[in-house]
């Protein structure tokens, strides 16, 4: 099955200046992975980024390039650079795209992703080891109803490019099978740890254009307690629009079948974030309503992404956040819960600047 969304093909049109596009993939392992070291759950989310190109075959501004970076299990961050454009390739009419690295590495470097399949391999110098793995994904919801054409995710007039920048979730929810693996050659010998895994969660994104927001949030979690059938996905930030900037935020849920979806054209979104911590968010339109509550005790991990002077480390990551979701109908003056809901691997986010205190935004 394959639930294509719109914006899953590649945007650079070799005009805009500046530019970058980003993917994010994201699985959440089981309770058993054998990476584990110290109690709590564990992911593997893959973060690749293309910026300020100004030719495919070599030529580019600067700062550009390529990047990948990876954050895996104990949440141990690790990113690679890949100056080569000329080794980028991409699908302008749906998900495919790749990059390969030239260097000293003891064996070759890149990477392949389509919606289908992911695989890779990169050279961790730093602890002389190979980071290498390979998996094929099971589409479950893309953006929007499963049973209708699939949506933009900042709406129709985002095939506009009337934003910077555009966001796209590629895939709400799927099922990933296959492996990931460390191959260590830092002794006289050869040591590899390799865990296999079969149906689990998977998650991907995509964003795109001249500017990352000034300021924005992120919550994303399909790994919830007792409800293999639930993934949500919810956002705010400050955003450019045609040279003025306004806060927008949104909250989209799949849950058995059915998709839910608040946003500012259908409703009111309202959050409050703390500089870290903790994150809550209510939403409600004429049908539903709901409310986000998510906590991380721990530090998170720094993040690098595009600015306009190249990646830099502007974003707070976790990947074990607690995540509580209660969903409602609204029944004349009364609300029905549809759905009460936890977790404790979800992802929790903030980035760019002036996070000296809370954020509220009460429209």
């Amino acid at each position: 099955m394959l639930l294509q969304t719109p914006h899953s093909g590649f945007h650079w049109d070799g005009r805009q200046q500046p530019f970058f596009e980003g993917w994010y993939y994201r699985l959440t392992l089981p309770p058993d992975c054998p990476f584990r070291q110290t109690s709590g759950p564990q992911t593997l989310a893959f973060m690749y980024s293309l910026q300020a190109p100004r030719s495919l075959t070599g030529a580019r501004s600067q700062p550009g390039g390529g990047s990948v970076q990876i954050l895996g299990p104990e949440e141990q961050y690790f990113c690679r650079s890949l100056p080569d454009l000329s080794k980028f390739w991409a699908w302008k009419t749906k998900l495919g795209h790749g990059q390969s690295r030239t260097g000293k590495a003891p064996m070759p470097e890149g990477y392949w992703v389509s919606a289908h399949l992911h695989k890779g391999q990169f050279w961790d110098p730093a602890q002389a080891r190979m980071l290498r793995w390979r998996y094929h994904i099971e589409p479950v919801y893309g953006w929007g109803s499963p049973q209708a054409r699939q949506q933009s995710t900042a709406g129709w007039l985002s095939r506009l490019q009337m934003f910077e920048p555009g966001w796209q979730i590629l895939m709400a929810h799927g099922w990933a099978t296959g492996w990931f693996e460390l191959q260590d050659l830092s002794g006289d010998g050869q040591t590899t740890h390799r865990f296999e895994f079969q149906r689990v969660p998977a998650y991907a994104e995509k964003n795109w254009g001249g500017a990352f927001p000034k300021k924005w949030f992120w919550i994303q979690c399909n790994a919830f307690d007792q409800e293999p059938d639930l993934a949500l996905t919810c956002g705010g930030g400050i955003r450019r629009v045609l040279g003025w900037q306004e806060s927008v935020g949104m909250v989209g849920v799949h849950y058995r079948g059915r998709f839910y979806e608040f946003v500012p054209w259908n409703g009111k979104v309202c959050w409050r974030v703390a500089p870290w911590g903790s994150w809550q968010i209510w939403a409600e339109q004429p049908d539903y309503a709901i409310a986000l509550r998510g906590h991380c005790a721990d530090p998170g991990v720094l993040i690098r992404v595009p600015t306009a002077s190249g990646l830099d480390f502007l974003c707070r990551d976790t990947t074990r956040g607690l995540l509580s979701v209660k969903l409602w109908e609204k029944q004349g003056g009364a609300k029905g819960l549809i759905m009460q809901a936890h977790s404790q691997q979800a992802g929790l986010e903030i980035g760019g600047l002036d996070w000296t205190a809370d954020w509220d935004h009460d429209p």
